[in-house]
């Protein structure tokens, strides 16, 4: 991301540490929006910040900030507080409103406000303009952007000061599919240069494939802080993807061995609690026939949702009463 304008990777005075979010508690009247919520956010890799809404992901990215004051705890941006730094643009680079931007302005002026703030070159407003695609827009009035170009502009302030961090809150809202493609190019590319990457997002399917890290939260504490591979293969772990003909009798079969059968399409088991082996022995011996039979492959979104099942705190009726019956059995 340098240019002739001279900012390159790590630019900024501090440390390239990245993110730290060391036992932040926050309570908002009876809520406790925070509960002892600790992460790390390394240079090198793309974090994905995920959790179901309420989970206090908005109010964690705002303390780190400084917008919102913790009631315990500290947040540090390369091994400081943000309110600390003298050019925070050069440090961290966030995006939590793509909408926080004056309508009467054009994006050029919107970003020449954000760099005289911190001695930055007008040549670097006009190369970040260039690498999220409005250079033919420069001189339109924000204003009269649409939703996916107002993150286009956003994208850009955080990318103003080359800052050696970025924190990016649903950073693919109103993009259209070329707009997504790109910032997941994008995502990967300030990765690959060493820096250190959090993105929010409330859809796995955005994550998927960009994401190498992930911290899941829920009700204002980490439920996971892992690598995408390692969850995915845990989750996944003892698990066998089954397809037969005869689905209810296989199904029978193995529930009569003390297996957990589950139908996963009209001719699919997904399998827990027995080993491929004895599978085959126990449909084999029974005469059911069967046409493959292999690993489970985990999306990133069932991993999620598994992860979250006990911290959604909004559940449609349907879901709970669901929930509930679930719980029952």
């Amino acid at each position: 991301m340098a240019g002739e304008d001279g900012i390159g990777p790590g630019i900024g005075t501090g440390s390239t540490d990245g993110i730290e979010v060391r036992g932040l508690s926050k309570r908002f009247g009876a809520t406790q929006a925070l509960d002892g919520m600790s992460f790390a956010v390394r240079p090198g890799r793309v974090t994905g910040f995920v959790g179901p809404n309420g989970a206090g992901k908005s109010t964690t990215m705002r303390v780190v900030l400084g917008l919102d004051a913790p009631d315990a705890g500290r947040a540090l941006v390369g091994g400081r507080p943000y309110r600390s730094l003298a050019e925070p643009l050069r440090e961290l680079g966030s995006l939590l409103d793509a909408g926080a931007l004056q309508p009467s302005r054009t994006a050029r002026d919107h970003l020449l406000w954000l760099a005289r703030t911190q001695g930055l070159p007008a040549t670097r407003v006009d190369r970040v303009l260039g690498d999220v695609g409005l250079a033919d827009a420069a001189r339109r009035r924000a204003g009269g952007f649409s939703l996916g170009m107002r993150q286009r502009l956003g994208i850009a302030a955080a990318l103003l000061g080359d800052p050696p961090a970025l924190m990016l809150d649903e950073p693919f809202n109103g993009l259209d599919p070329e707009g997504i493609r790109w910032i997941r190019t994008l995502l990967t590319t300030l990765a690959a240069e060493g820096r250190a990457v959090l993105v929010s997002s409330h859809l796995m399917s955005e994550l998927e494939g960009v994401a190498d890290h992930l911290v899941v939260v829920g009700r204002g504490r980490v439920v996971a802080d892992t690598g995408v591979r390692e969850l995915l293969a845990g989750v996944a772990a003892g698990r066998v993807t089954l397809r037969t003909a005869a689905l209810p009798a296989a199904a029978h079969a193995l529930k009569q061995s003390g297996a957990v059968a589950e139908a996963a399409g009209p001719d699919t088991l997904t399998v827990t609690g027995m080993a491929a082996e004895a599978i085959v022995a126990r449909l084999t011996e029974t005469g059911v026939p069967f046409a493959e039979l292999a690993a489970h492959r985990v999306t990133l979104e069932e991993a999620y949702l598994e992860l979250t099942r006990d911290s959604v705190q909004y559940r449609s009726a349907d879901a709970s009463t669901a929930a509930a019956e679930g719980a029952g059995r």
